[in-house]
């Protein structure tokens, strides 16, 4: 057995609940393997909450949007024309006591990014540098939701197709080892689309920040956000 998270799309702020799961885990690293623990999730969810209508985002997704919608298939428009992954766009943003941000790891294979020892040896993580602004570590998923949602609002054939689900999960996020998830930021997408507060919370950085810092001055920054 097993236990992760579901997260569900609510019309209060923080506009994501987290519903942890106990469900049946399916040993192993093939792809068939974690459909299978997909498949579990899902069904143990909707024992619990008949309501939602879940959406699996993740490379190991059965459902093609899930995995367009994966941070590794998700392209961020640079300035210069250049598309890359969100994956790497989020990792070479960290800026560390001793190190970073790292722009090298814009330009690696994305299922690398990740591993790049730079990362895991640079000491405590301290924020996000973007287009000269160093991003805040509280509220904890600030910088990867505003990453996230951005380059979702602008891919408009994705919004119509993710707003016919209300729960959304990850099976590869472990919240024992990581902090920042996908399947929460898509979850934060949809409910601020069904409030009309999308354009308004993105209009801005600083507006996005004040948003959700309002109420969250109870958060510590963790560890564990530099293995997200």
């Amino acid at each position: 057995m097993a236990l992760r998270p579901v997260f569900i799309a609510i019309d209060e702020y923080p506009y994501v609940k987290e519903e942890m799961i106990d469900f049946e885990w399916h040993k192993g690293m093939a792809a068939s393997q974690k459909q299978k623990s997909i498949g579990s999730l899902h069904k143990a969810a909707k024992e619990q909450f008949s309501h939602l209508k879940i959406l699996e985002i993740s490379t190991k997704s059965e459902q093609a949007l899930g995995v367009q919608l994966s941070a590794f298939n998700l392209r961020v428009e640079l300035k210069s024309g250049q598309k890359l992954p969100l994956e790497n766009i989020f990792h070479a943003s960290k800026v560390f006591e001793n190190g970073g941000p790292y722009k090298e790891l814009l330009s690696i294979p994305t299922h690398e990014v990740k591993r790049d020892e730079r990362l895991l040896e640079s000491g405590k993580l301290i924020g996000f540098s973007s287009k000269g602004k160093v991003w805040p570590l509280i509220p904890k998923t600030i910088f990867y939701d505003w990453l996230y949602l951005n380059t979702l609002y602008l891919q408009e054939a994705l919004i119509a197709e993710v707003s016919h689900y209300n729960a959304f999960t990850d099976i590869e996020f472990n919240p024992k080892k990581s902090i920042n998830c996908q399947a929460r930021s898509a979850a934060l997408f949809v409910s601020l689309t069904r409030k009309g507060l999308l354009k308004q919370f993105l209009s801005s950085s600083d507006e996005f920040i004040r948003q959700f810092s309002l109420k969250s001055t109870t958060d510590k920054p963790e560890q564990k956000d530099l293995f997200s």
